[in-house]
């Protein structure tokens, strides 16, 4: 692949993923109608989800958007793909958590429909992995409820638990091979 090439592939990517996170946006709106993009260049998070509680306040929800690429939802923030990236002093790759955002939603086109998979932080923080397998997280696809119990540990570990996505020990059940 020639340089130019390779360029060319970074604007698609970074074109793609821009265009996705308008996608989620949309399809968060018409069910949560108060979504909005961040429009942060620095912020670790793309979306904010503001969810009505019962005291009449709002539950904020910080999401990160990832584009699922050869059937993996990726954890990593702080980088942009292609040759034509700009690389900004202080600004270093670091893995999704409960610091950085709540949720990280992957989204996946199938046969011409998107899917949403909401991965909440704190299961990142307990999976300790950079990546996963939308076949290993299966039980997140659409799963309203985790994303808006997102910041329940405890709801949210238990049910990954009885899903087979963690194990007891809340260690993960998959090798360091599918990274």
């Amino acid at each position: 692949m020639t340089e130019q090439e390779r360029i060319e592939a970074g604007r698609r990517a970074a074109v793609e993923g821009f265009a996705n996170e308008h996608i989620v946006v949309g399809l968060l709106m018409k069910r949560y109608q108060n979504v909005s993009l961040v429009d942060l260049p620095l912020s670790k998070y793309d979306i904010i989800i503001a969810l009505p509680r019962d005291d009449g306040g709002e539950e904020i929800i910080r999401a990160q958007v990832k584009t699922v690429s050869r059937g993996k939802i990726s954890f990593r923030g702080g980088q942009r793909g292609g040759r034509d990236r700009i690389t900004i002093r202080g600004v270093t790759e670091y893995l999704q958590n409960t610091q950085t955002s709540d949720v990280v939603i992957g989204l996946e086109e199938q046969n011409g429909n998107f899917v949403l998979y909401f991965v909440p932080t704190c299961l990142i923080e307990a999976l300790s992995r950079s990546s996963i397998s939308v076949s290993r997280v299966e039980f997140l696809k659409e799963n309203h409820d985790m994303l808006q119990r997102c910041k329940d540990r405890n709801y949210v570990l238990q049910k990954c638990r009885e899903a087979g996505i963690l194990k007891s020990s809340s260690q993960n059940l998959f090798d360091s091979s599918e990274e």
